[in-house]
This record gives C-alpha cells, structure tokens and sequence, in this order.
C-alpha cells in the first residue's frame, strides 16, 4: 500500500506541469465560461423562461459539448498523457527497477488517470453549478436560483465518468505499449467516430461498443418521464455503464499481466 501511495505522489508531481494535468482542470472552466458569456449576451431571448428550462438549456448545453465526442478524445489524450511521461524520458526501466512492486507502478498509473478524468468531471459539476447561479446575481431576470438541480448534475456526470471507464482502461493500455503519439491516438480516434455513429444510428448492441458509452449514456439518462412535476429522475446504472465498468476491470487485470511479463529495455 505504501508503494502505491508513492507511487501515486510520484504521479501527480511529474504530470503536475504538463499539458495533460492542465487540460483536466482548464477544460471544463472554458466551456463553462464560455456558455456563461452566451447565456449573459442573449440574457434577453431568456427572460421569463422557469428557471428549470434555464438550467436544462444551461446544463444541456455544457453536457452536449462534453458528452458525446469530447469526453472520449479527452479520455484518450489523459491516458496517453500520463503513460507518456516515462516514454519521453525513457524512465521505464529505472521505474521498475524501483524496490516497489510493478502491481504498485502500474496500480498507481491507471488510478492516477482515473484521477484526472474524475476531477475533470467534478469541476464540471461545480463550474456549471457556479456560473448558472452566477448568472442569476448579474442577470436577476435569469431566475436560476429559484431552482436547485446540484443532486441531478451530479448522478449526471457519475453517469458519465463511469461510461468513459472502458475506454480508459483500452487508451491506457495502449500507450503503455506504444511509446509514439500516433497509434494509441489513431485508434481511439477511429473507435470514437465508430462509437459515435453506432450510437447516432441506435444499433441495438451498440452498448457493448465502449466508445459509444458516452453517447448511450446520455441517451439512457432520463428515467421516470418528463413530467417536471415528477422532478428529474437520472438513471446511473444502465447497461452500458456496467459493460464500461466490467471491460475497465478486465482490460485493467489483463494489462497487469501484461506489464508484469514484459521486458522492458
């Protein structure tokens, strides 16, 4: 345990002034920020709107940007990021040699990914929360402090950061063996627009596709109806996020074994 936690300390002190560590926490600030100044600019196409409307074109809007082809290019770059590091320095073999088990090494590495898209998503929830209400102090027309949906945007993107877990596990696996940029991301780009026309075209099996997940995930979000006076009622665990979670967890043991009979040089 100690090793892991070493490890993982290691992780974020060598990623802390890349690209990859940045992108996770300016990322969602951008396109917040970016839907704040178009809701603030066309404040008064909105007025008089319920302030439930407000927040689902508020939040609709960010999660529409994010959600379908974003998150998966995102999670490919992360995984590739955090695996790219040792491939630049050519450190791998200095890094197992280390009096820390490679379980530890590789351990620490995939959490530390997990890490980063996790806290991507959060500063989701907490930067859409932020602006909206915001919006509501420097456009008191805009009502979105009449209504409170910090539980819905939450289970929203719990939903989809366990939808982007298989693809994670697949991206990370693959830059661990490949020390060039172009391969891991060259295949995750091609899978991502196959999984987002799968999901586009409503292919029956599509859920078993990891790089449709986010894409499913969001069209197997609202459960219960759309009757507001129902409240919004989000489905977390739908079958894609258990096929996510289940190929996570296969992929991840398989490239332990991986990692553990490989040589490296």
């Amino acid at each position: 345990m100690n090793g892991f936690i070493l490890s993982f300390r290691s992780e974020f002190y060598k990623s802390r002034k890349t690209l990859g560590f940045w992108a996770a926490i300016l990322l969602p600030l951008f396109i917040c920020l970016l839907l704040f100044v178009g809701f603030y600019v066309k404040s008064e196409k909105l007025t008089g709107m319920p302030p439930i409307t407000l927040w689902l074109q508020f939040a609709g809007a960010i999660l529409g940007i994010m959600g379908s082809l974003l998150l998966p290019m995102f999670t490919i770059f992360i995984a590739y990021s955090v695996n790219s590091i040792e491939h630049k320095a050519d450190t791998w073999k200095s890094l197992f040699s280390l009096p820390i088990s490679r379980w530890a090494v590789y351990g620490a590495k995939f959490s530390y990914a997990v890490f980063l898209i996790f806290l991507t998503l959060t500063l989701f929830v907490l930067f859409t929360i932020g602006f909206g209400n915001l919006l509501s102090v420097v456009k008191p027309d805009l009502r979105f402090d009449n209504y409170h949906m910090e539980k819905e945007l939450g289970q929203v993107y719990l939903k989809l950061f366990l939808s982007s877990l298989g693809i994670l596990s697949i991206q990370f696996l693959l830059s661990l063996l490949w020390a060039d940029f172009l391969k891991p991301m060259g295949i995750g780009f091609v899978c991502t627009i196959t999984g987002v026309i799968l999901a586009t075209k409503n292919w029956e099996y599509c859920y078993l596709f990891p790089y449709s997940h986010p894409m499913v995930a969001i069209a197997t979000m609202l459960h219960g109806g759309d009757n507001p006076a129902k409240g919004i009622q989000i489905d977390i665990f739908t079958k894609d996020v258990f096929v996510s979670m289940a190929i996570a967890a296969v992929v991840f043991i398989l490239g332990y074994f991986i990692v553990l009979k490989k040589s490296i040089k």
